[in-house]
């Protein structure tokens, strides 16, 4: 049996296990041995394995990811979440739509300091659809634009899956953080048009008198009350942006910042919520690094199949446009992202395709961003929509309902897309910027 067939079974192979619903990282680490064991025999596939183990881990650049995980679970218990959402709506009290639009740039503001969509969603849920239901919202609306700003966490830094791109990619993580700033914004403001629109002539968001009594005076001190998620997130993105951090340090900054204002609003003092912190960064921070030791182990097998190669030979000499193949790469991203975890997705795919795409003209840190908000659209699609069922868990609605709510807003992100796609300055600016 060729090298090259071994690699297509095992490829495959894990598909099938992904379906079936196996750990990922399990996955990757059974199928890469199992076919190492084929090629190079059981010692050689174990030795390889105890390698990549190390090697995955051992640069500094890793520590990035447990500080920002420790920093988005600070924010999460430190009343980040509240404090957006009030401020935000007091801000636009009387603009048709008002709450709705609170918890699209509410989750933008608390997408900057916590870098996890579930976590976003799922607060988010507690905060703002309850409010929602009393004011009279429609229930579908309602739940869509939960579902689908809390995916801004990813876009906005610091984002969690931007690190796992640039681990996977070769990246800088402060590119790819700065890049994410003004997409990630603009999503804010295509939905906010959506939803002004909706509440305007679609009576989805009637007005409630409360509304009425909020003055310019409140305005004000709402806009005041934002500033520690400003200031955090000026100091983090502002210190890589300008070079005064490194990512590892603006982490470690951001993190320390986010425990001291969640001390000083006294949301932190209260009993083991420290400790749950982390206990939570601990447990994300080690399935995180499983899936990434496992999905290198698995590209090392791949490499050796020879299957990336010649994959990539072929598109690069294919006779059709490059954008050809890089719809084609977004065709495949979708489709994979609706059935098993984005995660695995990005983790199977970018060692093989991301070269190819890079070999066909496009700028690296621009493709991240695209792949990125398919990232988003995914994590709200049927039928695993993982942001969808965890909102679903957190409001007890159905999750039949969140997906039927999720699809103008789905609309309107394919819409963003096509903007990044005919500007990528949107992208490139900032990061290529800071280089200059």
């Amino acid at each position: 049996m060729s090298f090259m067939t071994v690699g297509i079974i095992a490829s495959i192979a894990l598909l099938v296990l992904l379906f079936c619903g196996l750990q990922m990282g399990i996955d990757f680490i059974l199928i890469g041995l199992a076919g190492f064991t084929i090629l190079i025999g059981f010692d050689a596939a174990c030795s390889l394995l105890g390698e990549t183990l190390y090697n995955a881990v051992a640069s500094p650049t890793f520590c990035v990811l447990p500080l920002f995980i420790l920093m988005g679970s600070f924010a999460s218990r430190g009343g980040f979440a509240r404090l957006a959402y009030e401020s935000v709506h007091t801000i636009l009290a009387r603009v048709p739509g008002a709450l709705a639009i609170a918890t699209t740039f509410g989750c933008a503001f608390f997408g900057a300091i916590c870098g996890s969509t579930i976590a976003t969603a799922t607060i988010f849920g507690h905060l703002a659809y309850p409010e929602m239901k009393r004011y009279g919202y429609d229930k579908r609306f309602s739940l869509g634009a939960i579902a689908c700003s809390g995916g801004f966490a990813a876009m906005i830094p610091p984002s969690g899956m931007f690190i796992l791109f640039a681990i996977f990619t070769d990246q800088s993580v402060g590119k790819l953080f700065l890049a994410g700033i003004l997409p990630g914004f603009l999503s804010a403001c295509v939905f906010t048009v959506y939803m002004l629109i909706r509440a305007k002539f679609g009576n989805v968001a009637p007005m409630h008198s409360d509304e009425y009594k909020v003055t310019m005076k409140n305005r004000v001190s709402a806009s005041f009350k934002l500033w520690p998620i400003l200031a955090l997130s000026f100091i983090v993105m502002g210190g890589i942006y300008t070079g005064i951090f490194t990512s590892n340090e603006a982490a470690a900054v951001g993190a320390a910042g986010t425990l001291i204002f969640g001390l000083a609003n006294g949301t932190l003092r209260k009993k083991g919520e420290i400790n749950k912190s982390l206990r939570e960064t601990a447990r994300s921070t080690a399935m995180l690094f499983i899936i990434i030791i496992a999905s290198m182990y698995f590209s090392r097998f791949l490499a050796l199949t020879r299957i990336p190669t010649e994959l990539a030979n072929f598109l690069v000499s294919w006779d059709v446009s490059p954008y050809v193949v890089f719809f084609a790469v977004i065709c495949i991203w979708m489709i994979l992202g609706m059935l098993i975890a984005q995660a695995a997705v990005f983790a199977m795919t970018l060692p093989i395709i991301f070269p190819v795409l890079v070999e066909l003209g496009f700028d690296p840190v621009w493709i991240c961003v695209i792949a990125m908000k398919l990232n988003e659209i995914a994590g709200v699609s049927p039928p695993v929509g993982i942001n969808s069922f965890a909102l679903a868990g957190a409001t007890g609605e159905r999750v039949t309902d969140v997906f039927a709510g999720t699809w103008p807003f789905i609309t309107c992100d394919l819409i963003v897309v096509l903007i990044l796609c005919f500007f990528p300055r949107i992208c490139t600016f900032l990061p290529y910027s800071m280089l200059n």
